[in-house]
C-alpha cells in the first residue's frame, strides 16, 4: 500500500467488531481503494450523523426517502488532491479509475454499462440473503447506530420488527436453501459460464465485480458467523476462496 500522506478521506460506519468495518456498501469502496493502492484514511461516522456530515460537505443525497426527503448515505470519499466529493460505490469506482489511470483498473475500459447490468441483476437476488443477515446487523453496531438501523430497516420489511423478519418453523429451511441457490448459486453459475475452473466474473482476471461480490460475502461472514462454516463450503468452497483472494485488499487504513 502507498505510504505517502493520505490524499483521500474515506467515510465508513463503525461497529463493535475488532476490525470495525462491516457494511457491504462501504466495503465496496474500501476494496476499491486498496485494490488501486491509493493512499487514504478512514473517518468513522455513526448512522445518525451521516446526514449532517453530508450536508456540511455539500455531498449530494443518493436517493429520496419514501416521503420525498433527500436520503444521505455512505460510502463517501473526499479526495483532498482534487477537491472532489463523491458518493455511491459505483460512482466512486468510476471516479477512481478516471482520476488515477496509472493504478490498476477496477473495471476494463468501456465496461461500466456491463457492470451496471451485473449490479442490477445481482441486487435482484439480494432479498433472500437480506432476510437472514439484516436482522443480525444491530448486534455488531455501536449503541449510537442501533435505533437508526432498526427503524430504517424495519421500514424496508413493511414495518415488521427485525426480530420477526427471518423465517422460522417450516419456512426456515426453504428460505435458507434459497440463500444458497438464489444469491450465491446464481453468481456461481455466472462465473462457471466462463469455463470450468474459472475463479472470477470476467474470467481469469479479478475486477471490481468480484470485489463487489466479496463485499457481501464478508458482510455475511462478519454479521452471521454462525452460518459461515456452512456457507463457506458451498459451490466447491468458492466463497471462502474469494475472501482469501481478496485478503490483500482488506486493509483497514
Amino acid at each position: 500500500m502507498a505510504s505517502s500522506s493520505p490524499s483521500i478521506v474515506f467515510y465508513d460506519i463503525p461497529s463493535v467488531l475488532p476490525i470495525n468495518c462491516w457494511s457491504p456498501n462501504t466495503w465496496k469502496t474500501r476494496f476499491a481503494l486498496n485494490f488501486k493502492g491509493l493512499s487514504y484514511r478512514t473517518e468513522w461516522i455513526e448512522y445518525p450523523d451521516i446526514e449532517a456530515l453530508c450536508k456540511k460537505m455539500n455531498a449530494p443525497p443518493t436517493r429520496n426517502k419514501p416521503d420525498g426527503r433527500p436520503h444521505y448515505t455512505l460510502p463517501l470519499i473526499h479526495d483532498l488532491s482534487t477537491g472532489a466529493i463523491v458518493v455511491e460505490s459505483s460512482k466512486i469506482v468510476a471516479y477512481l479509475d478516471e482520476t488515477y489511470p496509472e493504478t490498476p483498473r477496477l473495471l476494463p475500459p468501456g465496461t461500466l454499462g456491463l457492470f451496471a447490468a451485473f449490479e442490477d441483476a445481482a441486487m435482484a437476488l439480494m432479498p433472500a440473503l437480506a432476510l437472514f443477515v439484516v436482522p443480525s446487523v444491530p448486534r455488531v453496531l455501536n449503541p449510537a447506530s442501533q435505533p437508526y438501523f432498526h427503524t430504517t430497516r424495519s421500514a424496508l420489511f413493511g414495518g415488521k420488527p427485525l426480530s420477526e423478519v427471518t423465517p422460522t418453523g417450516d419456512a426456515y429451511a426453504p428460505a435458507w436453501q434459497k440463500v444458497q441457490d438464489s444469491f450465491f448459486g446464481k453468481i456461481d453459475s455466472w462465473i462457471q459460464a466462463n469455463g470450468e475452473g474459472s475463479a472470477y466474473i470476467m474470467g481469469d482476471a479479478m475486477s471490481y465485480a468480484d470485489l463487489w461480490v466479496a463485499s457481501y460475502v464478508i458482510w455475511f461472514k462478519l454479521v452471521l458467523p454462525e452460518k459461515w462454516d456452512e456457507a463457506k463450503t458451498w459451490h466447491g468452497g468458492r466463497w471462502e476462496k474469494l475472501l482469501e483472494d481478496t485478503k490483500k485488499y482488506q486493509a483497514i487504513l
